[in-house]
């Protein structure tokens, strides 16, 4: 292979495994009727004048099966603690105790676990487009590359790589949100 024409296959690897980290990061926010301390992740809180994740004003715990805490450490946030949490979208009613906001995490219906199934699978739509994405990007490389006087059998090579990259990619998006709905669906 010519060494002026070279693939970056690591930086698509690299990106398509970008692709996995947010939909495990997307997949963990999903309420699955079970306490988790990465379901409050992306909520935010102003505080301070700024919007700062929960785990940096008060310490999450997962005391029980059902029930999520969060000791937060300064008096003056937990109405805003609490109000965040209202307001996130979780369906969750946080219960003040001091200095201490507790999730209790309400029983999933069958209805409400569909829904969650349908999110799961969006989610999971997302992370293939972007993995093709990536290899859209890798294949117009290629292009440039046959432009830049590539051999066809070296292109052929890379296409080939890009393309069982691409494949072992969306395969674990797969297996992800089949797992997934299995943990949603469970009772």
């Amino acid at each position: 292979m010519s060494e002026e024409i070279e693939i970056d296959i690591d930086d698509l690897e690299r990106r398509m495994d970008g692709a996995m980290a947010a939909l495990r990061t997307e997949f963990a926010s999903l309420r699955t009727g079970r306490a988790s301390a990465s379901m409050i992740e992306p909520v935010m809180v102003d505080a301070y004048g700024q919007p700062t994740p929960i785990n940096q004003v008060g310490t999450v715990n997962v005391p029980e099966p059902r029930m999520v805490t969060i000791n937060v450490w300064d008096k003056s946030l937990v109405n805003k603690v609490e109000k965040a949490i209202r307001d996130s979208g979780l369906g969750i009613n946080p219960q003040m105790n001091g200095t201490i906001i507790m999730l209790p995490i309400p029983e999933l219906n069958e209805e409400r676990r569909r829904e969650l199934t349908k999110v799961a699978a969006q989610y999971a739509e997302a992370a293939r487009v972007a993995v093709r994405n990536v290899r859209r990007d890798g294949m117009d490389q290629l292009k440039k590359a046959k432009t830049a006087g590539m051999s066809e059998d070296e292109q052929k090579l890379w296409s080939d790589e890009i393309q069982n990259l691409t494949d072992k990619h969306i395969s674990l998006v797969d297996k992800q949100l089949e797992g997934k709905q299995a943990e949603i669906m469970q009772v």
